[in-house]
Protein backbone atom coordinates (compact mmCIF):
# COMPACT_ATOMS: atom_id res chain seq x y z
CA UNK A 1 0.00 0.00 0.00
CA UNK A 2 2.72 2.39 -1.03
CA UNK A 3 1.01 3.55 -3.97
CA UNK A 4 0.34 7.32 -3.31
CA UNK A 5 -2.43 7.70 -6.33
CA UNK A 6 -3.67 3.96 -5.57
CA UNK A 7 -3.53 4.49 -1.64
CA UNK A 8 -5.78 7.65 -2.04
CA UNK A 9 -7.97 6.29 -4.61
CA UNK A 10 -8.95 3.69 -2.15
CA UNK A 11 -9.27 5.82 0.62
CA UNK A 12 -11.90 7.89 -1.45
CA UNK A 13 -14.07 5.11 -2.04
CA UNK A 14 -14.00 3.75 0.84
CA UNK A 15 -15.32 6.79 2.85
CA UNK A 16 -16.96 8.31 -0.01
CA UNK A 17 -19.24 4.99 -1.25
CA UNK A 18 -18.65 1.71 0.59
CA UNK A 19 -19.20 3.72 4.18
CA UNK A 20 -22.88 5.03 4.43
CA UNK A 21 -22.63 5.71 8.40
CA UNK A 22 -20.75 4.89 11.45
CA UNK A 23 -22.68 1.96 11.76
CA UNK A 24 -20.57 0.55 8.39
CA UNK A 25 -17.22 0.42 10.05
CA UNK A 26 -15.65 -2.81 11.72
CA UNK A 27 -13.82 -2.15 14.48
CA UNK A 28 -14.05 -0.11 17.89
CA UNK A 29 -12.39 2.43 17.12
CA UNK A 30 -15.19 4.72 16.86
CA UNK A 31 -16.66 6.96 20.02
CA UNK A 32 -20.15 6.13 21.57
CA UNK A 33 -21.95 9.37 22.68
CA UNK A 34 -21.75 7.47 25.90
CA UNK A 35 -18.24 8.63 26.42
CA UNK A 36 -18.33 11.70 25.75
CA UNK A 37 -17.92 14.46 27.90
CA UNK A 38 -20.88 16.45 29.74
CA UNK A 39 -19.79 19.58 28.47
CA UNK A 40 -19.27 18.70 24.98
CA UNK A 41 -22.27 17.12 24.46
CA UNK A 42 -24.65 20.40 24.34
CA UNK A 43 -22.50 21.22 21.15
CA UNK A 44 -22.94 18.01 19.44
CA UNK A 45 -26.55 17.77 20.10
CA UNK A 46 -26.80 21.36 17.81
CA UNK A 47 -24.91 19.49 15.19
CA UNK A 48 -26.92 18.36 12.00
CA UNK A 49 -27.73 14.76 12.39
CA UNK A 50 -26.83 13.81 8.76
CA UNK A 51 -23.40 15.60 9.89
CA UNK A 52 -23.15 13.49 12.79
CA UNK A 53 -24.43 9.96 10.95
CA UNK A 54 -20.97 9.95 8.93
CA UNK A 55 -18.86 10.76 11.48
CA UNK A 56 -15.37 7.99 11.49
CA UNK A 57 -13.07 9.82 14.19
CA UNK A 58 -11.47 7.89 16.81
CA UNK A 59 -11.23 10.59 19.29
CA UNK A 60 -12.01 13.87 20.60
CA UNK A 61 -9.49 16.86 19.30
CA UNK A 62 -11.18 19.47 21.37
CA UNK A 63 -8.52 20.84 23.64
CA UNK A 64 -9.10 23.57 25.97
CA UNK A 65 -8.71 27.32 25.54
CA UNK A 66 -9.31 27.88 21.81
CA UNK A 67 -11.52 31.06 22.18
CA UNK A 68 -10.66 33.17 19.23
CA UNK A 69 -8.29 30.43 17.73
CA UNK A 70 -7.84 29.71 14.16
CA UNK A 71 -8.11 26.17 13.74
CA UNK A 72 -7.59 24.13 10.69
CA UNK A 73 -9.17 20.25 10.88
CA UNK A 74 -6.91 17.98 8.19
CA UNK A 75 -9.27 14.77 7.05
CA UNK A 76 -12.68 17.32 8.20
CA UNK A 77 -15.27 14.30 6.54
CA UNK A 78 -18.56 15.49 7.07
CA UNK A 79 -17.62 18.53 8.92
CA UNK A 80 -18.43 16.81 12.88
CA UNK A 81 -15.31 18.33 14.52
CA UNK A 82 -15.40 21.59 12.44
CA UNK A 83 -18.79 22.45 13.71
CA UNK A 84 -17.57 21.64 17.11
CA UNK A 85 -15.00 23.51 17.26
CA UNK A 86 -16.65 26.76 15.74
CA UNK A 87 -18.82 26.62 18.68
CA UNK A 88 -15.54 26.42 20.75
CA UNK A 89 -13.46 29.53 19.10
CA UNK A 90 -16.75 31.45 18.92
CA UNK A 91 -17.53 34.12 16.33
CA UNK A 92 -13.56 36.16 16.93
CA UNK A 93 -12.18 32.49 15.60
CA UNK A 94 -12.33 30.71 12.21
CA UNK A 95 -12.48 26.79 11.91
CA UNK A 96 -11.07 25.51 8.17
CA UNK A 97 -11.72 21.92 7.26
CA UNK A 98 -9.86 20.14 4.85
CA UNK A 99 -10.94 16.46 2.87
CA UNK A 100 -10.17 14.99 -0.72
CA UNK A 101 -13.68 12.94 -0.43
CA UNK A 102 -16.35 14.55 -2.38
CA UNK A 103 -19.03 12.96 -1.31
CA UNK A 104 -17.95 13.92 2.78
CA UNK A 105 -17.85 17.36 1.34
CA UNK A 106 -20.78 17.95 0.18
CA UNK A 107 -23.08 16.67 3.23
CA UNK A 108 -20.66 19.11 5.70
CA UNK A 109 -21.25 21.97 2.67
CA UNK A 110 -24.82 21.21 2.95
CA UNK A 111 -25.27 22.15 6.17
CA UNK A 112 -23.40 25.22 6.93
CA UNK A 113 -26.64 27.85 6.72
CA UNK A 114 -28.09 25.06 9.53
CA UNK A 115 -25.28 25.94 11.56
CA UNK A 116 -24.98 29.78 10.82
CA UNK A 117 -28.58 29.90 12.06
CA UNK A 118 -27.73 27.71 15.25
CA UNK A 119 -24.72 29.38 16.38
CA UNK A 120 -25.06 32.99 15.17
CA UNK A 121 -22.79 33.14 13.09
CA UNK A 122 -20.63 32.25 10.60
CA UNK A 123 -16.93 31.01 10.88
CA UNK A 124 -16.02 27.87 9.01
CA UNK A 125 -15.30 26.68 5.74
CA UNK A 126 -14.53 23.99 3.98
CA UNK A 127 -11.41 22.90 1.13
CA UNK A 128 -11.19 20.31 -1.12
CA UNK A 129 -7.33 19.05 -0.81
CA UNK A 130 -5.24 16.57 0.11
CA UNK A 131 -3.64 16.88 3.35
CA UNK A 132 -0.35 15.64 1.61
CA UNK A 133 -0.66 18.94 -0.04
CA UNK A 134 -1.53 21.83 2.57
CA UNK A 135 0.86 24.14 0.38
CA UNK A 136 -1.59 24.00 -2.96
CA UNK A 137 -4.16 25.23 -1.22
CA UNK A 138 -3.26 28.61 -0.22
CA UNK A 139 -2.91 28.49 3.24
CA UNK A 140 -0.71 31.24 4.82
CA UNK A 141 2.41 29.42 6.89
CA UNK A 142 2.41 29.96 9.98
CA UNK A 143 -1.15 31.11 10.14
CA UNK A 144 -3.01 28.71 12.66
CA UNK A 145 -2.82 28.81 16.41
CA UNK A 146 -4.16 24.88 16.47
CA UNK A 147 -4.18 22.02 13.51
CA UNK A 148 -6.68 18.83 14.40
CA UNK A 149 -7.28 15.50 13.35
CA UNK A 150 -9.22 12.90 14.05
CA UNK A 151 -8.19 9.05 12.72
CA UNK A 152 -6.83 10.38 8.90
CA UNK A 153 -3.09 10.89 9.69
CA UNK A 154 -2.80 7.08 9.49
CA UNK A 155 -4.70 6.58 6.01
CA UNK A 156 -2.15 9.02 4.65
CA UNK A 157 0.27 6.96 1.85
CA UNK A 158 2.91 10.44 3.08
CA UNK A 159 2.58 10.91 6.90
CA UNK A 160 5.80 13.10 6.31
CA UNK A 161 4.68 15.51 3.99
CA UNK A 162 1.49 15.65 6.69
CA UNK A 163 3.84 16.38 9.00
CA UNK A 164 5.96 19.04 6.99
CA UNK A 165 2.81 20.99 6.04
CA UNK A 166 1.57 20.86 9.67
CA UNK A 167 4.82 22.35 10.67
CA UNK A 168 4.85 25.12 8.17
CA UNK A 169 0.75 26.12 8.67
CA UNK A 170 1.36 26.49 12.75
CA UNK A 171 2.54 29.61 13.95
CA UNK A 172 5.33 29.89 16.77
CA UNK A 173 3.65 28.35 19.89
CA UNK A 174 0.63 26.59 18.06
CA UNK A 175 -0.37 23.04 18.90
CA UNK A 176 -0.95 19.95 16.49
CA UNK A 177 -3.73 18.12 18.52
CA UNK A 178 -5.05 14.54 17.18
CA UNK A 179 -6.10 11.20 17.20
CA UNK A 180 -5.20 7.98 15.80
CA UNK A 181 -4.61 4.53 15.02
CA UNK A 182 -1.30 3.02 16.59
CA UNK A 183 0.57 -0.40 16.52
CA UNK A 184 2.49 -1.85 19.33
CA UNK A 185 5.05 -2.76 16.55
CA UNK A 186 5.46 -2.41 12.96
CA UNK A 187 2.99 -3.70 10.80
CA UNK A 188 3.59 -6.29 8.38
CA UNK A 189 3.39 -5.94 4.80
CA UNK A 190 0.14 -8.24 4.30
CA UNK A 191 -2.01 -6.03 6.86
CA UNK A 192 -0.76 -2.79 5.22
CA UNK A 193 -2.00 -4.36 1.96
CA UNK A 194 -5.39 -5.67 2.85
CA UNK A 195 -7.57 -2.73 1.65
CA UNK A 196 -10.58 -3.18 3.81
CA UNK A 197 -7.91 -3.33 6.90
CA UNK A 198 -6.45 -0.34 5.88
CA UNK A 199 -9.81 1.34 5.43
CA UNK A 200 -10.49 0.62 8.82
CA UNK A 201 -7.30 2.50 9.94
CA UNK A 202 -5.22 -0.16 11.08
CA UNK A 203 -3.77 -1.15 7.52
CA UNK A 204 -1.66 2.15 7.84
CA UNK A 205 -1.32 2.61 11.65
CA UNK A 206 2.00 4.01 12.51
CA UNK A 207 4.39 1.54 15.29
CA UNK A 208 4.35 4.68 17.62
CA UNK A 209 8.32 4.60 18.33
CA UNK A 210 8.18 5.46 14.69
CA UNK A 211 5.69 7.77 15.06
CA UNK A 212 7.86 9.47 17.62
CA UNK A 213 10.85 9.60 15.59
CA UNK A 214 8.77 10.97 12.44
CA UNK A 215 7.35 14.04 14.94
CA UNK A 216 10.79 14.64 15.70
CA UNK A 217 12.18 14.76 12.77
CA UNK A 218 9.85 17.87 11.82
CA UNK A 219 10.87 19.85 14.49
CA UNK A 220 8.24 18.08 17.16
CA UNK A 221 10.72 17.14 19.82
CA UNK A 222 8.61 15.98 22.57
CA UNK A 223 5.21 14.67 21.59
CA UNK A 224 3.06 14.38 24.12
CA UNK A 225 0.17 11.67 24.59
CA UNK A 226 -2.31 12.82 26.25
CA UNK A 227 -5.01 9.71 26.21
CA UNK A 228 -5.29 6.20 25.04
CA UNK A 229 -7.56 3.25 24.81
CA UNK A 230 -7.20 -0.26 22.69
CA UNK A 231 -9.10 -0.75 19.95
CA UNK A 232 -10.72 -4.22 19.58
CA UNK A 233 -11.61 -5.51 15.60
CA UNK A 234 -14.84 -6.68 15.87
CA UNK A 235 -15.26 -8.76 12.67
CA UNK A 236 -13.66 -12.05 13.24
CA UNK A 237 -12.24 -12.33 9.86
CA UNK A 238 -10.37 -9.08 10.16
CA UNK A 239 -9.60 -10.06 13.38
CA UNK A 240 -7.77 -13.17 11.80
CA UNK A 241 -5.99 -11.28 9.64
CA UNK A 242 -4.01 -8.72 12.20
CA UNK A 243 -2.61 -11.73 14.53
CA UNK A 244 -1.33 -10.85 17.27
CA UNK A 245 -0.97 -6.67 16.61
CA UNK A 246 -2.52 -4.82 18.89
CA UNK A 247 -3.67 -1.42 17.94
CA UNK A 248 -4.51 1.57 19.89
CA UNK A 249 -6.21 4.64 19.77
CA UNK A 250 -4.45 7.49 21.18
CA UNK A 251 -4.18 11.41 21.25
CA UNK A 252 -1.34 13.14 21.02
CA UNK A 253 -0.09 16.69 21.06
CA UNK A 254 2.93 18.12 19.41
CA UNK A 255 4.12 21.96 19.82
CA UNK A 256 5.88 24.38 17.85
CA UNK A 257 8.86 25.43 20.07
CA UNK A 258 12.20 25.75 18.66
CA UNK A 259 13.44 25.77 21.98
CA UNK A 260 12.40 22.13 23.04
CA UNK A 261 14.72 19.18 23.58
CA UNK A 262 14.62 15.89 22.76
CA UNK A 263 15.00 14.57 26.25
CA UNK A 264 12.82 15.95 29.50
CA UNK A 265 15.74 17.87 31.46
CA UNK A 266 15.54 19.03 34.81
CA UNK A 267 16.48 22.54 35.79
CA UNK A 268 14.09 22.29 39.04
CA UNK A 269 11.36 24.34 37.73
CA UNK A 270 7.51 24.15 38.59
CA UNK A 271 4.87 25.70 37.72
CA UNK A 272 1.28 26.77 39.71
CA UNK A 273 -1.96 26.15 38.09
CA UNK A 274 -3.95 28.94 38.60
CA UNK A 275 -7.63 27.47 37.78
CA UNK A 276 -8.77 29.91 35.28
CA UNK A 277 -9.01 27.49 32.34
CA UNK A 278 -13.06 27.00 31.49
CA UNK A 279 -14.32 23.31 32.01
CA UNK A 280 -10.88 22.96 34.09
CA UNK A 281 -11.32 24.77 37.05
CA UNK A 282 -9.81 22.46 39.77
CA UNK A 283 -7.27 21.00 37.66
CA UNK A 284 -5.27 21.31 34.02
CA UNK A 285 -4.24 18.14 32.26
CA UNK A 286 -1.54 18.62 29.86
CA UNK A 287 -0.90 14.78 29.18
CA UNK A 288 -1.35 11.50 30.66
CA UNK A 289 2.15 12.46 32.81
CA UNK A 290 1.22 16.10 33.86
CA UNK A 291 -2.03 16.27 35.80
CA UNK A 292 -2.05 19.74 37.66
CA UNK A 293 -3.92 20.54 40.60
CA UNK A 294 -5.17 24.19 40.84
CA UNK A 295 -3.08 26.15 43.51
CA UNK A 296 -0.38 23.00 43.89
CA UNK A 297 3.07 23.74 42.54
CA UNK A 298 4.39 20.80 40.15
CA UNK A 299 7.71 20.40 39.55
CA UNK A 300 7.94 20.04 35.76
CA UNK A 301 10.99 19.12 32.95
CA UNK A 302 12.47 21.90 30.63
CA UNK A 303 9.97 20.97 28.14
CA UNK A 304 7.25 20.99 30.10
CA UNK A 305 7.84 24.78 31.18
CA UNK A 306 8.43 25.37 27.60
CA UNK A 307 4.82 24.19 26.64
CA UNK A 308 3.23 25.81 29.31
CA UNK A 309 5.14 29.10 29.41
CA UNK A 310 5.40 29.66 25.07
CA UNK A 311 2.13 28.94 24.16
CA UNK A 312 -1.68 30.24 24.54
CA UNK A 313 -1.86 28.19 27.85
CA UNK A 314 0.91 30.92 29.70
CA UNK A 315 -1.32 33.74 31.20
CA UNK A 316 -3.29 30.49 33.41
CA UNK A 317 0.47 29.05 35.18
CA UNK A 318 2.84 30.68 37.71
CA UNK A 319 5.92 29.76 36.95
CA UNK A 320 9.02 29.49 39.05
CA UNK A 321 12.37 28.79 38.48
CA UNK A 322 15.12 29.11 35.35
CA UNK A 323 17.08 27.15 33.19
CA UNK A 324 20.42 28.22 34.75
CA UNK A 325 20.60 24.90 36.87
CA UNK A 326 20.58 21.54 34.88
CA UNK A 327 20.06 18.61 36.67
CA UNK A 328 20.01 15.86 34.34
CA UNK A 329 16.69 13.74 32.93
CA UNK A 330 14.16 14.37 34.54
CA UNK A 331 12.99 11.24 36.52
CA UNK A 332 10.18 8.92 34.95
CA UNK A 333 11.32 9.90 31.42
CA UNK A 334 11.17 6.40 29.77
CA UNK A 335 10.91 4.65 26.52
CA UNK A 336 8.62 1.97 27.01
CA UNK A 337 4.95 1.34 25.56
CA UNK A 338 3.28 4.39 25.84
CA UNK A 339 -0.47 3.15 25.88
CA UNK A 340 -2.14 1.30 28.29
CA UNK A 341 -2.21 -2.45 28.15
CA UNK A 342 -5.16 -4.06 26.35
CA UNK A 343 -4.69 -7.13 28.24
CA UNK A 344 -4.75 -5.42 31.48
CA UNK A 345 -8.17 -3.68 30.51
CA UNK A 346 -9.98 -6.19 29.24
CA UNK A 347 -11.01 -7.04 25.43
CA UNK A 348 -13.49 -4.37 25.05
CA UNK A 349 -11.06 -2.03 26.70
CA UNK A 350 -11.77 1.18 29.04
CA UNK A 351 -15.02 3.25 28.83
CA UNK A 352 -13.55 6.54 28.02
CA UNK A 353 -12.77 7.65 24.65
CA UNK A 354 -9.73 9.34 23.90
Amino acid sequence: MNNTPATLDLVQDYYGRQLQGTTDLKTSACCDISAVPEWLKPLLSRIHPEVLSRYYGCGLVTPPLLKGCRVLDLGCGSGRDVYALAQLVGPQGEVVGVDMTDEQLAVARAHQAHHAQAFGYANVKFLHGYIERLDELGLEPGSFDVIVSNCVVNLSPDKDAVLAGVQRLLKPGGEFYFSDVYADRRVPAAVRNDTVLYGECLGGALYWNDFVRLAQRHGFADPRLTEDRPLVVTDPLLAARTGNLRFFSATYRLFKLDAMESACEDYGQAVIYRGTIAQHPGRFVLDKHHDMQTGKVFPVCGNTWHMLHGTRFAPHFEFIGSFDSPYGIFEGCGTSLPFDDAAALGATGPGACC
